[in-house]
């Protein structure tokens, strides 16, 4: 199962922060710290798994999975059952499907779109288990909620005078 999923920068300010166990928010903010310098020692060359949560999540059983991407670190803390290799290579179809989101993703877009980060990481993870990581089928569920989304801006209506806007309050107040 997947604990957490952790985005931050190479400073250690968090970008993202998805827990599926719960936890209160300062023991977050201390698992985001302590995972932030476990892996912002390590070197390019070391491998991209640590063994041995229970420093941070107080689970022996716990690993660190990770991969360095220009100025962020994408984090899963993930137990035994999880396998390394299938991890990483969920953190990958990640970041392509947010490439192909934001046309080259980058730190800003984290920030400034961070629903719509949400959003893909809801349609690849629920509760902790994988549902889905397949790209195509992914970026087919985002189009389909762009149209969505297109569809209801188009309902609204533009020009709207004092009288209609009132009604329209009024009757939602009532109901």
């Amino acid at each position: 199962m997947i604990e957490a999923v952790l985005i931050f920068n190479l400073h250690g300010t968090p970008r993202l922060s998805k827990f599926y166990r719960h936890y209160s928010e300062q023991k977050q903010q201390q698992i985001i710290r302590q995972v932030y310098q476990i892996v912002a020692k390590r070197g390019e060359a070391v491998c991209n798994f640590i063994e041995g949560g229970d420093t941070i999540l107080g689970d022996k059983s716990l690993k660190i999975i990770y991969r360095h991407y220009a100025t962020l670190y994408i984090v899963f803390c993930v137990d035994s059952s999880e396998s390394e290799l299938a991890i990483l290579d969920l953190i990958q179809v990640f970041v392509e499907i947010l490439d192909k989101c934001f046309k080259n993703v980058c730190e800003l877009d984290l920030i400034f779109h961070v629903d719509k980060v949400h959003y893909v990481l809801n349609e690849i993870i629920i509760g902790g288990l994988v549902i889905d990581n397949s790209m195509s089928s992914i970026l087919q569920s985002l189009e389909e909620q762009k149209k969505l989304e297109k569809n209801e801006i188009n309902k609204v209506p533009v020009k709207l005078d004092y009288y209609e806007i009132m009604t329209i309050l009024n009757t939602r107040c009532h109901n």
